[in-house]
């Protein structure tokens, strides 16, 4: 070796010594878990809320961000529940077995319930963009958080509107008998009881369900002018479908599942006047969720579907929690979630005591020519 290439390799090593440990390391992978329906009848919703959480880590990464002084890389560790709450149980050991330091999900109350004591034991967080049952955070677990309204308001507000805004005066509703759809039917009553609203009839389903005549006879029977719906949008559809081929002229309603393309696309122009009370600002006025929805086709070659954002937010807050405890110890991200405050897509994720989003907003959308199309909101502490 000549002296110049003497002198320029002992220069390069001389830098690289002398190059901070923090940089030289390889980053520490951080695992945070994701937890939805990948399979099944709403594999669409989980592939979306999945997505937008990935979306979030994706951005952070590419900040090159340190945790305790030391570079990490954050990973999705994805699991599908099936929407199975037996199945959600076992994919939450998985995560607390895999080490995870979060998580994101589920997106099934029936699910998220359970699965939330698995979390508990081990003192990871939870943070779910999709479960809105009430129960789910009355269970006192302070590790348990959600980053969008629960039904105990959002099925009241409903249940208030449809009585006091929309004037109905014969009320039907149907529920699907799960931990979601039943919950809300039960806040919507109240709701409208509370504003002296007139129940002709309560009935029920399954969520596996698509022949809705009988209940629906028997409910045309009644003379209904509305029937709120308990249960998620492809069941919705196919709902108003039949209600318009026994000659139905009720309105449909729902309170935080209906809102999607799915809905559309079944219901065709048999959903026009379709409203639906989602948790939320308008989404599609907002120019931060617009710009959202640009990076996430530019991401994943596809339209956000429905919750994607709601995942996105919680995934924000969990990485700044863990910034904000600067230490990868479960317990302490715990304490930094209770405290964390984030501007997100949806607008500001704080949490109360009991990890319920501060100031939830909710959104009237209504289709219209085959389109939703937002009416109004309600609440919310703004973006």
């Amino acid at each position: 070796m000549n002296r110049r290439n003497w002198l320029l390799s002992a220069t390069v090593c001389a830098l690289v010594t002398y190059l901070p440990s923090a940089w030289a390391a390889d980053p520490e992978v951080v695992k945070i878990g994701f937890v939805g329906p990948l399979t099944g009848p709403v594999a669409r919703v989980g592939k979306d809320l999945q997505y937008g959480a990935q979306l979030a880590l994706d951005e952070e990464n590419a900040k090159h961000p340190m945790i305790g002084g030391k570079p990490v890389k954050f990973e999705l560790d994805v699991q599908d529940d099936q929407a199975d709450p037996r199945v959600a149980i076992q994919v939450a050991q998985k995560l607390v077995d895999d080490g995870v330091v979060g998580v994101i999900g589920h997106y099934n109350s029936g699910c998220s319930i359970p699965a939330s004591t698995v979390y508990h034991q081990a003192n990871v967080a939870m943070i779910t963009p999709g479960s809105t049952n009430p129960q789910l955070t009355k269970q006192g677990y302070k590790n348990v958080f959600r980053t969008m309204g629960h039904d105990g308001i959002g099925g009241v507000v409903a249940g208030h509107f449809v009585v006091e805004q929309m004037k109905a005066k014969r009320i039907g509703i149907i529920d699907d008998r799960t931990a979601f759809g039943q919950g809300l039917a039960d806040a919507f009553e109240k709701g409208a009881k509370e504003a002296n609203g007139n129940i002709v009839d309560r009935e029920f389903t399954n969520d596996k369900a698509v022949d809705f005549r009988a209940i629906l006879t028997t409910l045309k029977s009644k003379n209904v002018d509305l029937i709120f719906f308990g249960g998620l949008d492809e069941q919705g559809a196919m709902l108003v479908k039949q209600m318009r081929s026994l000659g139905m002229q009720a309105q449909l309603f729902g309170a935080g599942a209906l809102k999607s393309n799915a809905f559309l696309q079944i219901a065709g122009t048999a959903g026009d006047g379709t409203q639906d009370l989602e948790p939320g600002p308008a989404l599609d006025k907002l120019p931060a969720a617009q710009e959202f929805g640009k990076r996430y086709k530019a991401r994943f070659n596809q339209d956000v579907e429905l919750y994607a954002p709601f995942a996105y937010d919680a995934a924000l807050a969990m990485i700044k929690a863990i910034h904000g405890a600067d230490s990868l110890d479960r317990a302490k991200i715990v304490d930094s979630l209770s405290k964390v405050k984030v501007t997100g897509v949806t607008g500001n994720i704080t949490f109360d005591p009991y990890g319920d989003l501060i100031k939830p907003p909710y959104t009237l959308f209504q289709v219209q020519q085959g389109q939703w199309k937002s009416i109004k909101t309600v609440g919310g502490s703004g973006a």
